[in-house]
């Protein structure tokens, strides 16, 4: 079975530490309407995080 995902939105924010939970809470709540979110450091502006959002 192959998984198709697709990117529906991306966007940088200023970076906080606890962002993580955000986002954790948010797959957590979210998984079942086949949605996905990620979070990663910019590679050009550490205080900058990608945040992005996946459907599954």
């Amino acid at each position: 079975m192959e998984s198709k995902i697709e990117v529906l939105s991306t966007v940088n924010v200023q970076y906080s530490p606890d962002l993580y939970k955000v986002v954790d809470a948010l797959n957590r709540t979210l998984k079942h309407n086949n949605l996905m979110f990620g979070l990663a450091l910019d590679k050009e502006d550490p205080e900058k995080a990608v945040f992005t959002i996946y459907k599954t």
